[in-house]
């Protein structure tokens, strides 16, 4: 078998600003695709427009940035066409939630094997700094200068709305958990959900800062882990546990709670109650959830496609096109 390094997926100079997000996210992708091991000829990435769709231009391997929005569209075209092809698809937040928020929906619908990419940094930053669907409230942009006055799209909302199976989460600047959840999207079968959080250092510096750095991530982030308790802090001091229909912070050793009353998390549930709310939980109250949040099966379109296809030829009485004529009346001019 060949062993592949990062060397081997990557294809040109990055044109991003010094400090981009993306940076660090192409580093992750090229390393998490080489420990993958499947090979730069069998991969296909798949983008539309924005900054971080100009990723495609950098990867040693099938490679197309669609127009704006259609990402998702494109990739499921290719998928289907090419069931053996691995495809990612590079979004940002406005290129894949606003103009392309329906073929979004849908392809997590249709459960599409593709690995969904959405670089999350709050903002449009190719066309120079106006609020997108993950802007918070009150906002101040170009296009939005006394404030939004509109609630942001959460996209792990949005994905599990639409009946999605997997949803994933990790920083750019963090390279481990980035690989780690890059890996775990390919290894599930059907499509695969990983927000990236990512800045703009130009129009949006600062918007993940919580989590940006190692210290924040250890004092405001928690790394879920199937089958392992909800624990978090520098020390590992703070859990969660169910209250309610709710979810709340403990520390361990106050009321004489135990590692053993905290909740252990379960990415293979198929009721996605709790990996919700995990996901969509936000600061300061509650830590920010990193990792694996939900990773079910399900059938695939794209086998489910090709079966129906070869279902429907064992009963048809033409398998060709040539066949398909000979069904019908024919003459012969002389």
């Amino acid at each position: 078998m060949t062993q592949y390094t990062a060397k081997d997926f990557k294809k040109g100079q990055p044109r991003w600003c010094p400090g981009c997000g993306d940076h660090f996210f192409l580093a992750s992708l090229h390393k998490a695709m080489a420990e993958i091991g499947i090979p730069p000829y069998e991969t296909a990435v798949i983008s539309g427009i924005g900054c971080s769709s100009r990723l495609p231009y950098y990867m040693n391997t099938y490679a197309m940035q669609t127009i704006h929005g259609r990402a998702a569209a494109i990739a499921t075209g290719c998928k289907v066409a090419n069931p053996n092809i691995t495809v990612w698809q590079i979004s940002g937040d406005g290129d894949g939630l606003a103009i392309g928020g329906n073929h979004f929906i849908h392809a997590i619908r249709r459960n599409i094997d593709l690995n969904m990419i959405l670089l999350n940094n709050r903002i449009y930053g190719l066309t120079k700094g106006q609020y997108s669907p993950t802007s918070p409230r009150g906002f101040v942009s170009k296009s939005s200068p006394y404030g939004t006055v509109e609630d942001p799209f959460h996209p792990a909302e949005l994905c599990f709305g639409a009946r999605g199976r997997f949803f994933a989460r990790c920083v750019a600047t963090d390279a481990q958990g980035t690989v780690d959840v890059l890996k775990a999207a390919a290894a599930h079968k059907g499509a695969s959900v990983v927000e990236v959080l990512q800045n703009c250092v130009i129009f949006n510096n600062g918007t993940h800062d919580y989590v940006y750095t190692k210290e924040g991530r250890a004092k405001h982030a928690i790394y879920v882990e199937h089958g392992k308790p909800l624990l978090f802090g520098e020390n590992n001091e703070y859990g969660l546990m169910q209250e309610g229909f709710g979810l709340k912070v403990v520390k361990l050793g106050e009321n004489g709670i135990t590692e053993k009353d905290i909740l252990v998390h379960d990415a293979h549930c198929e009721d996605n109650t709790l990996q919700l709310k995990l996901a969509l939980m936000e600061g300061p109250d509650f830590p920010v959830a990193l990792g694996v949040i939900r990773d079910v099966e399900a059938p695939t379109y794209e086998t489910a496609v090709a079966e129906q296809i070869e279902e429907i030829k064992v009963k048809k009485p033409y398998h060709n096109f040539n066949e398909l004529l000979n069904t019908n009346d024919i003459w012969e001019v002389k």
